[in-house]
């Protein structure tokens, strides 16, 4: 039977082929990479010892990573400032649509986000944004959604493009949509594997398919995350609201994702 840094590392090698190749459909090279992770290493040692309540000290931070005591000295002399999961527009943009498609005076006769007038009183599109921020002006809220394919927009107003919150333009966007989902994904699935947690973290798998089938099941998933996507965004409106008008800063300290995702392919 093989032991578990054996089966741990193997399904993480197995993770990262994909990941292997958008760094190098990117310029990132193995060098880089395996540079670049020692501090990954370091990290998560030190909030491991943390979290049994050890010293971090550089001589258990090697013996737990196995990173060389030098290149901890020398890491911790070069610490920066970690970057943020993803820019910070990114959370107000994600904020008027959460509202535009969950409260009732943004949505339809049949539930669904309703096209917006640009100015005047709810339900128009300066007041929603006003709604969730008086910091931004509409127009330039305007204009960062327009440029994430978020919303189109003519002289009848404003429309919700998309059923949900998925930036179609801007690399940076883009990749930090990726590793914010599959930080949080893994993360789940890792804590669920450490017996730490009990995540919902779930998937259904079907082979010896034809490549239509394959293509109609990837039309289900996407009714069904609509679905999905709508109940979860009420609710979490829903708490979100609550927890702001009742609650201390101090005591939302929370965070949750929700997602879903499909993938086919050939099984060669």
């Amino acid at each position: 039977m093989d032991s578990r840094p054996h089966v741990v590392l193997d399904s993480v090698l197995l993770v990262m082929r994909p990941l292997a190749r958008l760094m190098l459909r990117n310029g990132v090279t193995y060098p880089a990479f395996s540079a670049a992770l020692k501090r990954v290493f370091l990290d998560a040692a030190r909030a491991e010892l943390a979290s049994q309540g050890m010293p971090q000290t550089d001589s258990a931070v090697t013996l737990l990573s196995g990173v060389h005591r030098r290149d901890v000295r020398n890491l911790k002399r070069a610490a920066v400032p970690e970057r943020a999961a993803a820019p910070g527009h990114l959370g107000l943009v994600g904020q008027v649509v959460a509202r535009w498609m969950s409260e009732a005076a943004y949505l339809n006769d049949q539930g669904a986000p309703r096209r917006l007038p640009r100015a005047g009183d709810a339900p128009g599109f300066d007041a929603l944004v006003a709604s969730v921020s008086s910091d931004v002006r509409p127009r330039a809220m305007l204009d960062e959604m327009l440029r994430l394919g978020v919303v189109s927009e003519d002289e009848t107003g404003v429309e919700l493009v998309a059923s949900g919150f998925a930036p179609r333009q801007g690399f940076a966007e883009s990749a930090s949509l990726l590793a914010a989902n599959l930080h949080d994904h893994a993360a789940a699935a890792a804590l669920n594997l450490a017996g730490e947690s009990n995540f919902l973290e779930q998937a259904i798998y079907v082979d010896q398919l034809t490549e239509a089938s394959a293509k109609a099941l990837h039309k289900v998933s996407a009714q069904a995350w609509k679905q999905a996507f709508k109940t979860m965004m009420q609710q979490a409106q829903k708490h979100f609201d609550i927890d702001q008008a009742q609650l201390s800063p101090s005591q939302r300290k929370h965070r949750a994702r929700f997602g879903v995702y499909f993938f086919s392919d050939n099984e060669d």
